[in-house]
C-alpha cells in the first residue's frame, strides 16, 4: 500500500544521483525552488550546484550507502545516456549496477521512496539494430519492451531491479520514461530536425523540455504508488515535428494499423495520460 498523504509530504532531504548531469542541475534548482533540502551524489564536482556535493561511484554500494545516509528520497539520474561514447557492456553494467547499488543502499537505510530515471528506448524502437514498428500507437506503458542493445537493455532491467524491491521491501518506487530531453539552447537544432521527419522516426518524433522534465521529477516524489513500482511517460504534448500526426504515420508507419484515441494535429505517440493523472503533472514548454 502506498504511504498516508501526510508521511510523504515530510520528505525534507533529497538526494539526486546524477546532480551534475544535464537533467540533474534542473531537477536540483527545481527542488532548491521548493525548499527542499538537496544532496548531489556524481563523479564530478560542479560549481554550478547550489546544494551540497558528494563525490560519489555509483558502482561501489558501500559509497553509496554512505552518500545517501540521511536522505529522505533519492531522485536518481546517474547514468550514461546513450548507447554512444562507450562500449555496450560498459554502458550496460554501468546503469544496472548503479540502478541497483542506489536501490539496495536505499532499502539498508530505510528510504522508502526513490525516483528511478527510464527511458522510452526500452521499447527498443530509438536504437534498434533491426528496426521494427510500434504494436500500436499511441504507444502507452503497457506496450511490449523489446531492446535491441545494451543502453535500452539497461533501462529494462532497472525497472526489473525496481520491481523486485518494490515487493520485497515495499518500497514506492517511480520509473520516469523520459523521451528525448531537450534543453533551451537545443531548440534550434530541432526545430531543424522537425523539418526533416525521418531523422527522428525512431523515437517517434517525441521529446519532454527539460524544464518540465525537472518538474516531474519533483513531482514524483509525492505520488501515490500502490505496491508495484510505478513506470509513467515523460513526453510531451505534441509530435515533434512539422507534419501531422496522421501524415507522419501514414508516411513512416503504414503497416501500424492498431490506432488507439485522438491522433488529430500533432497528438504525441508516447501517451503520457497516466503521469498526467498520477503526478498531477502537465508539460508546458512545446518546441516552437
Amino acid at each position: 500500500m502506498s504511504a498516508p498523504r501526510e508521511e510523504r509530504s515530510s520528505l525534507r532531504t533529497i538526494a539526486v544521483t546524477g546532480g551534475s548531469g544535464k537533467l540533474g542541475r534542473y531537477v536540483v534548482d527545481e527542488l532548491k525552488s521548493r525548499s527542499y533540502e538537496v544532496v548531489s551524489l556524481d563523479q564530478r564536482i560542479s560549481d554550478k550546484l547550489p546544494c551540497r556535493q558528494i563525490r560519489v561511484d555509483m558502482s561501489d554500494l558501500g559509497q553509496v550507502a554512505g552518500a545517501l545516509k540521511g536522505a529522505d528520497a533519492v531522485i536518481h539520474l546517474a547514468a550514461i545516456p546513450a548507447p554512444v561514447g562507450y562500449p555496450l557492456h560498459s554502458i550496460f553494467a554501468n546503469n544496472v549496477l548503479g540502478s541497483y547499488n542506489v536501490l539496495e543502499a536505499a532499502d539498508l537505510l530505510g528510504i522508502r521512496r526513490v525516483v528511478m530515471g527510464s527511458s522510452t528506448s526500452c521499447y527498443g524502437f530509438a536504437w534498434a539494430r533491426q528496426p521494427f514498428s510500434p504494436d500500436y500507437l499511441p504507444v502507452d506503458e503497457a506496450h511490449r519492451q523489446l531492446p535491441q542493445e545494451g543502453y535500452g537493455l539497461s533501462k529494462t532491467v532497472g525497472e526489473s531491479i525496481a520491481a523486485m524491491f518494490a515487493r520485497s521491501s515495499r518500497m514506492e518506487i517511480v520509473n520516469l520514461r523520459f523521451s528525448l530531453i531537450a534543453a533551451p539552447e537545443d531548440y534550434a537544432g530541432l526545430a531543424e530536425s522537425a523539418r526533416h521527419p525521418e531523422r527522428l522516426r525512431n523515437i517517434l518524433w517525441s521529446y519532454i523540455d527539460i524544464r518540465d522534465a525537472a518538474e516531474a521529477c519533483v513531482l514524483a516524489l509525492t505520488a501515490g504508488v500502490d505496491g508495484e513500482a510505478l513506470s509513467l511517460h515523460i513526453t510531451g504534448d505534441e509530435v515533434l515535428s512539422e507534419l501531422d500526426t496522421a501524415q507522419l504515420i501514414a508516411e513512416h508507419y503504414p503497416d501500424v494499423t492498431d490506432l488507439r484515441g485522438d491522433l488529430s494535429g500533432k497528438a504525441p505517440l508516447f501517451s503520457n495520460a497516466l503521469a498526467k493523472e498520477k503526478l498531477k503533472w502537465h508539460p508546458v514548454r512545446k518546441w516552437r
